[in-house]
This record gives C-alpha cells, sequence and structure tokens, in this order.
C-alpha cells in the first residue's frame, strides 16, 4: 500500500485514505438501495472490520478470522435455509429477476416434475454453500500467508494490499466459476425437465433485451 511511510501519509494516514474509498462507496450503496443490498451491506461491514483491526493495532490473525468468518457466515445461512423451506439459491439465482419463475413453475407443475426440480435446487442450495465454505478457508490460508506484521505498520499495510491483489486470481475468479457452473447446472436441469431453451425460460425483461 502506497504511501505508508513516515515521510508521506504514515501507516494510520495511508490505511484511512485507503478504507475511505470502500467506505464511501458502501455507503452510496446502501443508501441508494437501503437496507435490501445486503452484498453491500457486508462490503461494508467487512471494510470496517479491517480498518478496525488496523487502526486499534490488534494481532493480524483477527484479520484473517475476519477474512473467513464472513463467507462462512453466509455459507452456514445457506445451509440453514434449506431446513427452513426458502433455499437461498430462490434469492441470490433462482428468481423473478433472472428467471420466468411462473412460466417455469406451471411447466413443471404441468408435467409433474415439482418434486424433482425441487430437489435438483436443494443440490444447488448445497453446491452454492460449497462455494461460500471454500471462499472461507482460502481466505483464511490466504491472509495467514501473507499478512504476517503487526497491524498499524506500515509493512501490514503492504502485506494487506498484496492480499487484496491476490485474492482475486486465487479466490475471487475460482468462486465466480463454481457460480457459473452452478448457474449451468440450474439451467441444464429447468432445460430437461421442461423442454424450454434459455431464452424461454429467462425473465421477459431479459428476453426483451436479446
Amino acid at each position: 500500500m502506497k504511501f505508508s511511510g513516515a515521510e508521506d501519509l504514515g501507516a494510520r494516514g495511508a490505511l484511512i485514505v485507503a478504507l475511505a474509498f470502500p467506505v464511501a462507496l458502501g455507503l452510496y450503496e446502501l443508501i441508494r438501495f437501503r437496507i435490501t443490498n445486503y452484498i453491500a451491506l457486508l462490503g461494508l461491514v467487512s471494510v470496517l472490520l479491517t480498518g478496525g483491526i488496523g487502526l486499534l493495532e490488534l494481532d493480524a490473525k483477527w484479520l484473517a478470522v475476519k477474512e473467513a468468518a464472513i463467507p462462512a457466515v453466509l455459507g452456514i445461512a445457506v445451509l440453514v435455509s434449506t431446513q427452513l423451506r426458502k433455499p437461498l439459491i430462490k434469492l441470490l439465482m433462482y428468481n423473478p429477476k433472472i428467471f420466468d419463475t411462473e412460466k417455469i413453475t406451471g411447466i413443471l407443475s404441468e408435467r409433474g416434475h415439482l418434486e424433482t426440480f425441487d430437489n435438483r435446487l436443494l443440490n444447488a442450495t448445497y453446491f452454492l454453500s460449497g462455494t461460500f465454505f471454500f471462499s472461507a478457508v482460502m481466505n483464511y490460508l490466504l491472509a495467514t500467508w501473507i499478512v504476517t506484521s503487526p497491524s498499524g505498520s506500515t509493512a501490514f499495510n503492504e502485506e494487506l494490499g498484496r492480499l487484496t491483489l491476490l485474492s482475486y486470481p486465487v479466490i475471487a475468479i475460482p468462486s465466480m466459476v463454481m457460480m457459473l457452473l452452478i448457474f449451468y447446472f440450474l439451467w441444464r436441469s429447468t432445460h430437461t425437465l421442461t423442454g424450454l431453451k434459455l431464452e424461454e425460460m429467462l425473465a421477459p425483461s431479459l428476453s426483451d433485451d436479446k
């Protein structure tokens, strides 16, 4: 992280400046979309926790715990949702903003495949939970490996920047590939059970844009 030296902003000043941008963006998202944007809320909480660890000069191990905690909590929430008969896969992927759920449900009901499709959704939910647990484990290992200097130091800031940079190829890209595979699984399952093509099962707003 640049400008962390004593001749520049200093470790604390550079950390505050670096965190100011994501905090401002997170607040903007929350104000614009209200509390319904849970992704923005989690991102804001994550950034604030990172800042708190650095500014309060807590043990660097808490950064690794924080990095793992948020995706782990999401993974647990996804698993718990399967027991509440409201799998989060329906909120995150199989929802009316992406799929024409009313049409799909109607065809599934006519063909007697509703129970089979619900089982496929349940499997997709387990896969989704797995991606969050993968992210939690990799976040912890990467943070433990890279961030070893005392928090509040210039070296800590530099390692924090390196952690952010490496998290994209090591964690973000594999997680995105997993999400795409889950989406493919949903599409393939829906196609097999309904006979609909992709453009026929998309939400009307998405179909109109094609």
